[in-house]
């Protein structure tokens, strides 16, 4: 579903909670409490604050869903309660990006067992960080999460961590944040020896990173945007996307109400060789 009509259903059902936080209501921008992030949690306020997502990638680029198959994936935090991660992986999913931490003080109380547990059922599974840039450095935040939950190693389950940006641009100027992520991700590739995957949306990026080219060659691009479409809107300074979040109200066996779907832009094989650093 788009995110017109997302805002519109909220606004005209203001009890009927959606998305990722399928027990609580979408947080406005910047004001997520702390503890209450998670992938998409900054999305509607972004699109409707910031510039609108308006360009597409070119048919045939790499990152098109209409020239390549995908893989199918989901993201978890707290907010899914138990998971029956045996079932998820008999329903198709291929790949999970599990909630962390926030900051330097919050790790997600049901990460320890839904990454063990995905594990398990042989979901290639990553672990993400929700960014607090108002809060503290990229280094310590990086530190913090490479410590509780984002570490890597080459057993060809564990996906590199993942940088979630939205919510508002904590009262950075977009030098300041481009310092602040660059930053991070200096620190989490020093500690892992990977680069760490950025999650965001068009809008968020343009405005609060003016569209910053200098992460494209580093981070691979999981953007968000909540659509029926082929193809996503994706942030000026990245050429095509990794990743696709491309609903907040899907539905997955093993998984109790709505479930944030995604995508992999590639076929099974690349999924592993991102998972292992392989070419």
């Amino acid at each position: 579903m788009v995110a017109g009509v997302f805002s519109l259903v909220l606004a005209l059902l203001p009890a009927v909670s959606s998305g990722t936080a399928a027990a609580a209501p979408k947080p406005p921008g910047s004001t997520i409490p702390l503890g209450e992030g998670y992938m998409g949690a900054g999305y509607l306020t972004d699109g409707k604050n910031f510039a609108p997502d308006t360009r597409q990638i070119e048919s045939g680029a790499e990152g098109s869903v209409s020239t390549q198959a995908t893989q199918a994936g989901i993201d978890v935090s707290h907010y899914q309660g138990t998971i029956n991660w045996s079932s998820v992986k008999a329903a198709g999913i291929s790949f999970a990006y599990i909630k962390a931490t926030e900051s330097t003080t919050y790790k997600d109380p049901t990460f320890s067992a839904n990454y063990l547990h995905a594990y398990n059922a042989k979901v290639i599974r990553g672990a993400y960080h929700f960014a607090r840039p108002s809060l503290s450095s990229g280094a310590a935040q990086a530190n913090y999460f490479a410590g509780n939950g984002g570490a890597w190693s080459r057993d060809n389950l564990t996906l590199p961590g993942m940088l979630d940006l939205e919510g508002g641009c904590s009262g950075k100027s977009t030098s300041a944040m481009q310092s602040w992520i660059l930053d991070f991700y200096n620190t989490y590739k020093a500690r892992t020896g990977r680069d760490v995957v950025i999650y965001t949306s068009p809008s968020w990026w343009n405005t609060c990173t003016g569209g910053w080219s200098g992460m494209s060659a580093r981070s691979p691009l999981f953007v968000a945007h909540w659509t029926s479409a082929t193809s996503p809107s994706i942030p000026s300074g990245f050429p095509y996307w990794t990743f696709w979040q491309y609903t907040d109200s899907g539905s997955v066996s093993g998984i109790s109400g709505a479930v944030d779907r995604d995508r992999f832009s590639g076929d099974s094989s690349r999924l592993l060789a991102l998972a292992n650093n392989t070419p």
